[in-house]
């Protein structure tokens, strides 16, 4: 179908001309790193953009989970989703906590909260829930059980750039939530992330302990790691910043697309986006069902045979890896919604600049299961 690679997801990147006067910038006042000036100020412009009061940046969001797990000092076992990228139980387990996995809503793709509270022991101190492709958990049900057992709530919101719920910024739920500027994300900083805090002390604690617990030239308070982001990543971020909109928009229309041509096609199942939320358009998902022509692993060879690059994300499931399937929670009979949707996922290529042609290829290819 095409000579060309399209890949699944490519980076939005602006034209060079307009980073290069940053970097002359940063050359000047060799300022490198250590909340230099273009690091506050992307602080504070994305609290304006995304509508919170407090933004920590961090050079990854890996290590942001890590610091917020200790930020809020929990210990013990933490309730969380299978169904995410490995990077959400990994901070879990560097902290020296158990994860413990409950399933998923199969609706939303999301942890299911009616799993939640059966999981619940003397041990448990937090639940980490991820807000998949950009899909709202089920924020007052988990918060109602957190409040009822003396949880905190983490949330892993590496998807949920800009996403709003019932009006207002769905970041502000939970103890802390963390986002991730890593260059497949919507918005981006080459590598990047950032904890969301509810408040000036806890965002003052959150900056303290990614500086390696340092609070003055003389005194170390805590184990911190060094988490901070570079001047270089926080300029290339408010060149980003000046574009989000436009980029969202364009995602918007091929999401659109895809959803007007794939609609009637027998046997795949298109993934809905809760009806109080808005979406940031960061995947685009469909399942691929018994009466498809093709298995989800043959349609994915399929489409990589024709020069489309698609991913099974998230497959396979985190409590399927050999590090975490030995967990009691692990098992897949206490998994059936995640197993069986991670056996069914394929998230299409989508971002800014694809091509209308390019989508034509790929929706073709799904659509004409005698094409090879």
């Amino acid at each position: 179908m095409t000579n060309q690679t399209i890949p699944v997801t490519q980076p939005f990147l602006p034209e060079l001309s307009e980073f290069v006067p940053y970097l002359e910038q940063i050359w000047d006042n060799r300022w490198l790193t250590n909340n230099g000036p273009f690091h506050q100020e992307l602080e504070a412009k994305l609290a304006e953009y995304l509508g919170v009061e407090h933004v920590s940046l961090f050079n990854n969001a890996t290590i942001a989970l890590i610091t917020a797990l200790q930020a809020m000092r929990i210990h013990g076992e933490v309730i969380t989703t299978p169904y995410s990228f490995v990077a959400t139980t990994h901070s879990i387990m560097w902290n020296g906590l158990e994860p413990v996995f409950v399933d998923i809503d199969p609706t939303t793709f999301n942890i299911d909260p009616a799993k939640i509270e059966a999981a619940i022991t003397p041990r448990t101190t937090a639940i980490m829930p991820v807000h998949c492709y950009s899909n709202p958990c089920d924020v007052e049900a988990i918060q109602k059980i957190a409040d009822n057992y003396g949880l905190k709530v983490i949330y892993d919101a590496a998807h949920a750039f800009g996403v709003n719920y019932k009006g207002d910024s769905l970041l502000k739920w939970g103890d802390l939530s963390i986002l991730s500027f890593h260059a497949t994300k919507v918005f981006n900083t080459f590598e990047g992330g950032a904890v969301i805090s509810p408040n000036a002390k806890t965002k003052q604690r959150i900056d303290c302990l990614k500086n390696f617990g340092i609070v003055d030239e003389l005194t170390v308070t805590a184990p911190g790691i060094n988490g901070k982001m570079s001047e270089i990543n926080a300029a290339f971020g408010l060149v980003q910043l000046k574009h989000i909109n436009i980029a969202l928009r364009k995602r918007q229309v091929i999401d659109t697309q895809y959803r007007l041509s794939l609609a009637d096609v027998k046997g795949i199942t298109l993934y809905e986006q809760r009806d109080f939320s808005n979406s940031n358009y960061s995947y685009f998902p469909i399942l691929v069902e018994d009466d498809y022509p093709l298995s989800r692993d043959d349609l994915y060879e399929k489409l990589k045979s024709n020069n489309i690059l698609s991913r099974r994300y998230f497959y396979p499931l985190i409590s399927n890896m050999p590090m975490y399937r030995c967990l009691p929670s692990a098992g897949i009979a206490n998994l059936p919604q995640a197993n069986a949707l991670a056996d069914k996922v394929i998230c299409l290529p989508i971002y800014s600049d694809l091509t209308d042609e390019e989508l034509s290829m790929i929706i073709q290819c799904i659509s004409d299961v005698n094409l090879r």
